[in-house]
């Protein structure tokens, strides 16, 4: 790599359980997948360039007709928008915390390979991966605490309009499996939760199942967030009982019991169910559950939809009979591949 080049991946991630009580004072498990990632390239420069992708950012078209099916396919909007909040924020947080830097100029370009709307967490790959790039440009990365971080990606977000929690940041800042706890209490006093790794070889094998044209998981949480800022009795009990799911599941986790962790994972959709609607869930992401399930599979959302984590409690033979229902359904199957901590480079 040319000299003064700095190149930063992060992964794709799965909320194994507890997801979505993260956005309501609750508790997840999550982990960062290494099937798919995204980089981000810093390099150094006389001007200041975020540099658009010549994919996902594409202005240039063969035809109407190429423009059109485009946007149906990717949507609107690509990664500059991402690099260019985080930048903001990054500088904003500096200056408010007395925080030095130099002078000099940088160009940001970004690759990735995470299925987009799948649920994977694809937008604060490319902006957690941006950010360490400027945490390491900059040598400030001793200046801001690893628990904050997740809060800058968060708030570049925030400024796109991307609903969404904490979670996903964590796990991607983090890396590797996570507990967490955002208890008000913690959220109020520290400004962040509380985040335990645990170790990714304590977890049976898991697979991802997604579609290749999945549904949009930025509109997921409208509706229940109202109502559980309405005070709704159902949704705060609820919801309440999702965020439980991630207690009981870290001590499943530890003593290695899978039937019980399999049983949290398929109670931790029904939950979710019960409180979005069928409408809201959408009818692909029912019937991607629904195919592991059929063969007696554990399954849930990663995410808000668009891809399933699976557990095979019977292991080699039920993954066979997934795979075959799953490619009836037109839906991908893959062996999971979880990313390693990040915490030992600081």
């Amino acid at each position: 790599m040319a000299e003064g080049v700095i190149e930063h991946r992060s992964y794709a991630r799965v909320g194994l359980l507890g997801n979505p009580s993260d956005v309501y004072f609750g508790r997840t498990i999550s982990f960062s997948l290494s099937n798919f990632w995204a980089t981000v390239v810093l390099r150094p420069s006389d001007e200041l360039v975020i540099t658009p992708h010549p994919k996902h950012d594409l202005v240039n078209f063969s035809s109407l007709d190429h423009l059109v099916n485009r946007l149906q396919s990717e949507g609107y909007y690509g990664g500059v928008r991402l690099l260019m909040a985080i930048c903001k924020v990054f500088y904003n947080y500096c200056r408010e915390h007395k925080i030095s830097l130099h002078q000099r100029k940088f160009a940001l370009s970004y690759d990735t390979n995470i299925p987009r709307q799948a649920g994977l967490s694809g937008s604060s790959a490319i902006v957690s991966a941006a950010l360490n790039c400027l945490l390491d440009f900059y040598k400030v990365r001793d200046q801001i605490k690893v628990e904050i971080r997740p809060n800058l990606v968060l708030s570049a977000e925030k400024e796109l309009g991307i609903v969404a929690g904490l979670q996903d940041r964590v796990a991607q800042i983090y890396g590797g499996l996570v507990y967490m706890e955002f208890s008000q209490e913690h959220m109020d006093k520290l400004g962040h939760g509380i985040y335990t790794p645990m170790d990714i070889n304590l977890l049976p094998p898991l697979h991802l199942v997604y579609a290749e044209n999945p549904s949009d998981s930025g509109k997921v949480h409208s509706t229940v967030k109202q109502r559980w800022l309405d005070g709704d009795k159902f949704i705060i009990t609820t919801m309440a009982e999702v965020a439980d799911l991630a207690l009981h599941g870290k001590t499943a986790i530890l003593e290695k019991n899978y039937s019980k962790l399999a049983e949290l994972m398929n109670r931790n959709f029904d939950l979710r169910r019960s409180m979005f609607g069928d409408d809201v869930i959408g009818a692909l992401n029912i019937k991607m559950v629904e195919a592991a399930r059929k063969v007696g599979a554990a399954s849930k959302f990663t995410g808000s939809g668009g891809a399933v984590i699976v557990f095979c409690p019977n292991g080699q033979s039920q993954v066979k009979l997934l795979e075959e229902e799953c490619r009836k359904a037109g839906f991908i199957v893959e062996p999971v591949k979880i990313a390693q901590s990040n915490l030992s480079r600081g």
